[in-house]
């Protein structure tokens, strides 16, 4: 065998790992519907809420969401009424794919579809909030709708994607990006019925301190994140670079919201050193198996 023909069968090979671990990958995320979701997304004609060089294309087709997307759920878990309304209606527990696929669709949607179908979209998840309401065991009522629950719910996804995209992205935003990002993003949650969303670092900043106060670790919260970290529904071969994952999703988290939660800073000291490289590991070959058309079309869990 020459030294070409060896070459190129180690190519094929390459090629052919990639391939499947990528169209995996796309289908646990995506759900059955994904490569017709995906044709959809990507390539029907017509304008769009972003346009190809903005911040929020980005961020969203970066494989940093899949931390991310962990980190921003277990930040919003400390939202009682955002906490309760998931435990009580989402069915993330019975069916953790189905939630993900349905999320990240909206996801996809909402920042690469056609402006047609970003507000389809919208308009769906608007009508399945207004019919989600319930009481907490305490007895405080809540609804999907609120507009400062839906500020929370938003507030916790974009701080917590655009930590992740910093750390981990392929190519992190200059200051100017993470508050284009930001404002990008506050059209969606506008759209979606959020009280005054953030456009800028300042304002997410600021944001974040006025909802000190309302957050704290309900027992449905520790068990969300019980579930989350430690018996997650994957097969046990995928579990070690999902710890890697978690772990890295509990580093991004604020201290304060680390301590609330119950959980230690990953690796202590030595996160830079042990935690982070094994992040940036399993975020690297997410994005190499991927790769551009299946990445920006899948995108982490949030609630």
């Amino acid at each position: 065998m020459s030294d070409r023909t060896a070459s190129e069968g180690r190519g094929g090979a390459r090629g052919g790992m990639r391939g499947a671990l990528g169209e995996a990958l796309f289908a646990r995320v995506a759900g059955p519907q994904g490569p017709k979701n995906r044709r959809r997304i990507h390539q029907t004609p017509g304008p769009r809420w972003f346009a190809p060089d903005r911040p929020v294309r980005r961020v969203h087709g970066d494989a940093s969401m899949f931390v991310g997307g962990l980190a921003a759920l277990l930040l919003q878990s400390l939202h009682p009424l955002a906490m309760a309304a998931v435990a009580e209606h989402s069915g993330f527990r019975g069916d953790p794919w189905g939630r993900l696929a349905r999320t990240s669709t909206f996801l996809a949607v909402t920042t690469f579809g056609t402006a047609d179908d970003a507000r389809q979209a919208v308009d769906q998840v608007r009508a399945i909030h207004g019919r989600v309401r319930g009481t907490t065991s305490d007895g405080t009522p809540y609804r999907a709708d609120d507009p400062r629950l839906l500020a929370w719910v938003h507030i916790a996804e974009v701080a917590s994607f655009l930590a992740a995209h910093q750390r981990f992205g392929a190519r992190p935003l200059d200051p100017a990006g993470c508050d284009g990002y930001l404002a990008d993003t506050a059209r969606i949650a506008e759209a979606l019925g959020a009280q005054d969303p953030p456009r800028d670092r300042a304002a997410l900043a600021a944001r974040l301190r006025d909802y000190r106060p309302e957050l704290r670790a309900t027992p449905e919260a520790r068990e969300t994140v019980r579930y989350l970290l430690r018996h997650p529904p994957l097969p046990w071969p995928a579990r070690p670079p999902y710890a890697l994952l978690a772990a890295n999703a509990v580093g991004l988290l604020p201290p304060w919201a680390r301590a609330e939660l119950g959980l230690r800073r990953p690796g202590g000291v030595a996160e830079p050193l042990l935690v982070r490289p094994g992040g940036h590991l399993v975020t690297g070959t997410i994005r190499w198996a991927m790769g551009p058309g299946r990445e920006a079309a899948a995108r982490g869990p949030q609630p």
